[in-house]
């Protein structure tokens, strides 16, 4: 499990990461890529406790992505299952975990502000953290994808399962695009990756 870590996760989280899925018998599956999510958490009908993380995601993203999920299997088992997924003792659990990580030996000077912020009060998603998840994208290969800030108003883009929108205007933090074959109107986060059409 160690070597495996070691492909996935800052080399200096290693370590403790092993020693966290070690003494909560957790079974790790590293799996392909899901659109709609980085990982997930599964108590299974044995009892056994089981993590996915997409394979794909950066050493930073993944490290935040597994310690989100522990955070679940910890708040669910002190505080019992009757809680909000991602409610305030969820969001404890997942603060006190990551702590002990936001360090320069582990993260890059550049993106421990941006980590801090985010744990004050953390989402249910570190996308939906448009800060964080920009930075975090900063360390992904290149690829042809824009953010919907970056694309002009007006300009056609598509999404990862093909549909296709215009760009309107943004409404507090989100931007309005209408699906062009539907003529509905969607809210994006700013931060969505999609394709420029034109």
């Amino acid at each position: 499990m160690r070597s495996i870590l070691e492909r996935y996760l800052p080399e200096r989280s290693v370590t403790p990461i092993f020693n966290l899925i070690k003494e909560n018998n957790v079974h790790l599956k590293i799996v392909n890529e899901r659109k709609t999510r980085h990982g997930d958490y599964r108590k299974m009908p044995n009892g056994a406790h089981q993590i996915t993380v997409n394979a794909n995601l950066n050493k930073y993203r993944f490290l935040i992505t597994l310690i989100h999920e522990i955070a679940h299997l910890l708040a669910f088992e002190e505080f019992g299952r009757q809680i909000k997924p991602h409610g305030g003792e969820w969001k404890l659990t997942f603060r006190n975990l990551m702590l002990p990580f936001i360090r320069p030996e582990i993260f890059p000077t550049g993106l421990l502000p941006v980590i801090a912020r985010h744990f004050r009060n953390p989402k249910a998603s570190s996308d939906t953290d448009a800060e964080l998840a920009i930075a975090l994208k900063s360390f992904d290969p290149a690829n042809d994808k824009n953010y919907i800030f970056e694309i002009p108003g007006g300009a056609i883009f598509r999404i990862y399962n093909g549909k296709t929108f215009k760009k309107g205007r943004r409404r507090v933090k989100r931007y309005e695009c209408i699906e062009i074959d539907s003529g509905k109107i969607y809210l994006f986060q700013p931060n969505a990756e999609v394709e420029l059409i034109k």
